[in-house]
């Protein structure tokens, strides 16, 4: 029989969630429920970094800022494993997915998927309610209703496993 082990994390003042292996440095600040997850770095050392309520920041992303290039991070925002997010504005309700690039200047609508390994090239703008990725950024649809679910569903399936303790693993 496998042994149980349980995910231990720190519980910021203001309820976001930071867990072992974790960097976040620098002018950060994180809403409620926030979460940044194993070996993520958030560093906010040249400008600053927000990240919104309900936001998540996966395993090994990297979340940095450059003069003059501030990131800012919406509410219910995914960043998935391995995404750079750099000096950009991701606004509410989006999923970046694994290993994506998005570089200064770029600005992701409400409500957008950023597919897996997509380049947003600098000063990119994906409008509001897009589905896009590629090398570089391509849109290719509008999202639909189950589209938005799916990016609400991810957003609260992460504050569950950090605020209420499904962090238990094999």
């Amino acid at each position: 029989m496998k042994e149980q082990r349980v995910m231990k994390w720190t519980e910021t003042e203001n309820g976001a969630y930071l867990f072992p292996g974790c960097v976040v440095t620098g002018d950060v600040t994180m809403g409620k429920a926030a979460s940044v997850w194993y070996n993520a770095v958030v560093r906010g050392d040249m400008a600053p970094i927000t990240i919104g309520e309900e936001s998540n920041i996966q395993d090994n992303a990297v979340v940095h800022v450059d003069n003059g290039f501030p990131t800012v991070i919406g509410n219910g925002v995914t960043i998935g494993h391995g995404a750079i997010v750099h000096g950009c504005t991701v606004e509410d309700d989006c999923i970046i997915g694994m290993g994506a690039v998005l570089l200064n200047g770029a600005r992701i609508g409400k409500n957008c998927i950023i597919g897996a390994g997509t380049l947003v090239p600098e000063g990119k703008e994906v409008p509001e309610g897009s589905v896009a990725f590629g090398n570089p950024v391509r849109v290719y649809r509008p999202v639909n209703e189950e589209d938005i679910k799916h990016i609400h569903a991810n957003a609260a399936e992460y504050v569950e496993y950090a605020g209420e303790g499904k962090g238990e693993y094999n």
